[in-house]
């Protein structure tokens, strides 16, 4: 097994490759050039480190980035400053799925699984969920005004309508965490259908340690992975 981690030099990012070094996985990942790893991450053999942005690789080193690997884990997301937020790329997470989405459709014999890190501010209406008036008014302003929500939910959406429950080469899971915090250790946590609470007025918290254990656990555990393929998943610490 060779696991894909994207957005690996984030918060969430460098837990999940923490994670699946634990489990001895072989990983690769992409980071930009000038980003910094830990020595933990960067000097562990089980570790391929590729440099580049993903929105800027050619077919060639799309498909070096993605060969022999199994499992894709997107922890991508924009920088919470002023060009990170509303500057380019504006669609940072969704051209990165649908372009790996796209090229591994391109070959016929490959089978991977696709880790979506997503948020509860994304709302599953196939999955029935509904909010209220003043929720629906909150979120349609969020999309019209921050374009990094906009992105998210336009990411989730493709793999929700686009690629849907039939794919042959694409199984999917968009993990959706409440309002992330940092935590030293893992604790106790409950993954939900569907948000038990607003993420607006109630929201509840979910470290990043516990997310990125569940990914990591959606990468070993068949019986968890074929409970949640083709859902959206919500993660809250107990």
């Amino acid at each position: 097994m060779r696991v894909l981690v994207l957005g690996a030099n984030g918060a969430t990012g460098k837990q999940v490759v923490m994670q699946l070094i634990k489990r001895q996985i072989n990983t690769r990942i992409l980071i930009r050039k000038k980003a910094v790893l830990s020595k933990d991450i960067q000097e562990n053999p089980l570790v391929e480190v590729v440099k580049g942005d993903i929105n800027e690789l050619n077919d060639s080193e799309m498909n070096n980035l993605l060969r022999d690997c199994n499992v894709i884990i997107s922890c991508l997301g924009h920088n919470v400053t002023l060009k990170g937020m509303f500057g380019n790329p504006r669609y940072l997470v969704f051209d990165a799925i649908k372009r790996i989405s796209e090229t591994v459709k391109n070959k016929a014999d490959k089978r991977v699984k696709l880790i979506l890190m997503s948020t509860t501010a994304y709302t599953n209406t196939l999955s029935r969920e509904k909010n209220s008036m003043v929720e629906n008014i909150i979120l349609s302003l969020l999309k019209l005004l921050l374009p990094p929500h906009r992105d998210n939910v336009k990411a989730a959406d493709y793999l929700i309508t686009k690629i849907g429950k039939e794919d042959e080469n694409i199984g999917w899971i968009a993990v959706r965490p409440d309002t992330l915090v940092n935590n030293d250790e893992e604790s106790s946590y409950q993954v939900c259908e569907s948000p038990v609470r607003s993420p607006i007025f109630n929201a509840r918290k979910t470290s990043r340690i516990n997310v990125s254990h569940f990914m990591a656990e959606l990468v070993t555990d068949d019986t968890i992975w074929k409970y949640w393929q083709f859902k959206t998943p919500v993660v809250y610490n107990k």
